[in-house]
């Protein structure tokens, strides 16, 4: 049921909504702040409005819309993302038949014409880069159709292509930013403001983080001098329909009303052209135009951009890759194809590689001609890095001085403990008994003999002086996460699963790896790619809990588990129990 109403960014409305019984929580649900949902009127009397959830805790829920809802009991469920899927249609229907410049950046794309380069030339930064960074910089300045950035964990890369968006604004270049997920546009974002560059975030407010909705497009348009005037011709125009409908004793002229509706009308549609000519004016006076890759053309029109960056590239499909790529006359694309790939849903569309990013297609055609990776990190102890960079990266990485030895106790108020005076451990729950199961009612897998190990080492954590929110627990399965959300006993610890933490850190991880039978059966674990996600979230702690008996006849896991016994990590479930 709705409990409050409130006006919202960009006209919007703001519904605050609980169960009737409000000393209850809200069940487990997918519903996450930006998530698109149909709100239903409980006696269907209207018809359903779709809206964005704006906030969320555990009893309550937040949506945006566009429109006031009658009634006060509804029914809220996900609504499925139709648009991003039928833009990236059209962006696929219109590749083939583009002209100019679009058609040459097409051809590299397709591998059917080599990226060109200009001679590189010094640039003077911005911001204090290390080598590898620079000469991201300088390479992608100087490619005159594709450039990709390969950022591993923890390098820098958003740094690095703020930096570069920033060179290429001082040439005079308008620039478009974008990446698949509303959060890594918000980084992009909140970077270019800290360097004072005009940019302007296009998106629904209830997806922008709080703190940035000042720099939306719909915030920066209310703003606009001619909205006053668009206020006050939408108040007459509402004033002239309820006076066509009202009832006077004089029978009105024959024709009147009709003559008052159009005029209405008339002011209406005056009023939303001026609106829209705001809106043009807006990103006109932009240097930098930041969204998601698969926007539409409803607010953004037929503009071009001189560069188009994607970040996190990899995250994102190939064919939400092609709705920005039109558009540019030059294309750098950043990210990492050894973390995780797009999320797809469909095994027929897998199996079509549609989970094959543009990225990764690109470097496997391409290679070093159109790459330059960075290579120095400023997240990881060394102990934490050097296992990842062995297997993915080739040895390459290099942890930054001020990382490379950094531990839990030399923060402020963290104590000195066996947990928080070395970088890593893997508690082996092998022998235990504690096999994992089928969550009741679902297909997830959780493991809730380990769940009670994981958060008594948060517990220990915390207990040294660390903050729940500096501790993140993370789990592959989204049964093992429910189970620990349910029994965790803080709402200031963060838990969820690897695709959340993409991107993300935290001063201490403890991983929860779930699975333990007799059949050594790993599922989905057996993706390297999620274990390097997982394994690179952690600053200055790296915890990790699993059965070595079942991880082990995986080639990864086998070598991970003698990388920790090779630093002193390893330590089995009985010393914890006789802790």
């Amino acid at each position: 049921m709705i409990t409050d109403h409130e006006p919202g960014l960009g006209g919007r409305t703001v519904v605050t909504l609980v169960k009737r019984n409000r000393t209850l929580q809200l069940p487990w649900n997918r519903l996450r702040v930006g998530a698109p949902v149909v709100m239903t009127p409980d006696d269907s009397s209207t018809d359903p409005q779709h809206g964005v959830v704006s906030a969320r805790d555990r009893s309550s829920i937040q949506v945006a819309l566009d429109d006031w809802p009658e009634g006060d009991g509804f029914r809220v469920d996900l609504a499925p993302d139709e648009i991003t899927r039928k833009r990236q249609q059209a962006a696929l229907r219109a590749a083939p038949k583009a002209r100019g410049r679009a058609a040459e950046i097409r051809k590299v794309l397709l591998g059917e014409r080599d990226p060109r380069f200009d001679d590189e030339t010094d640039c003077e930064f911005t911001t204090s880069l290390n080598p590898s960074q620079q000469a991201s910089v300088r390479f992608a300045m100087s490619a005159r159709d594709l450039a990709i950035i390969h950022g591993p964990p923890g390098t820098g890369k958003t740094t690095t292509i703020v930096e570069l968006i920033v060179q290429a604004v001082s040439r005079g270049e308008k620039v478009l930013a974008c990446a698949p997920s509303n959060t890594a546009v918000d980084n992009i974002l909140e970077r270019l403001i800290r360097a004072r560059q005009k940019a302007v975030r296009i998106g629904h407010p209830a997806r922008v983080s709080e703190e940035l909705r000042d720099h939306t497009l719909d915030a920066k348009v209310q703003d606009h001098e001619a909205m006053k005037l668009v206020r006050e011709m939408l108040r007459e125009a509402e004033n002239l329909f309820r006076r066509s409908g009202r009832f006077t004793r004089a029978r009105p002229a024959r024709g009147e009303k009709q003559a008052v509706r159009r005029e209405a009308r008339q002011l209406k549609s005056d009023a939303r052209l001026l609106e829209q000519q705001a809106v043009q004016n807006v990103l006109d006076r932009a240097d930098i135009v930041c969204m998601t890759s698969t926007f539409g053309d409803d607010v953004i029109g037929d503009r071009d951009f001189d560069l188009v960056v994607i970040d996190e590239a990899c995250q994102a499909t190939e064919p939400g890759c092609w709705i920005p790529a039109l558009r540019a006359d030059r294309l750098v694309l950043a990210g990492d194809h050894f973390q995780l790939p797009p999320t797809v849903l469909s095994a027929q569309a897998t199996k079509e590689g549609l989970q094959l990013s543009l990225l990764e297609r690109l470097v496997e055609h391409y290679g070093e001609s159109v790459t330059r990776k960075l290579d120095e990190q400023y997240r990881m102890h060394s102990h934490i890095m050097d296992f990842s960079s062995s297997q993915f990266y080739g040895g390459s990485l290099i942890a930054h001085e001020s990382v490379a030895s950094h531990l839990l106790h030399d923060l402020p108020h963290v104590a000195e403990t066996i947990l928080t005076t070395d970088p890593v451990s893997f508690i082996d729950t092998a022998g235990s008994g504690w096999e994992e199961e089928i969550e009741p009612d679902g297909l997830s897998k959780r493991n809730p003999s380990e769940g009670e190990l994981v958060l008594r080492k948060v517990r220990q954590l915390r207990e040294a002086g660390l903050a729940a929110s500096d501790i993140a627990v993370i789990a592959p399965y989204a049964a093992q996460v429910r189970w620990l959300r349910q029994n965790a006993d803080s709402d200031q610890l963060e838990i969820d699963t690897v695709d959340g933490f993409q991107g993300r850190e935290k001063e201490a991880v403890v991983i929860s790896c779930v699975r333990s039978n007799a059949t050594g059966e790993i599922g989905f674990l057996a993706d390297a790619r999620r274990m390097n996600v997982a394994l690179t979230r952690a600053r200055r702690k790296l915890i990790v809990v699993g059965d070595s008996a079942t991880l082990g006849g995986n080639e990864f896991f086998a070598d991970l588990l003698e990388y920790f016994e090779s630093i002193g990590a390893y330590r089995t479930v009985w010393e914890e129990t006789n802790d």
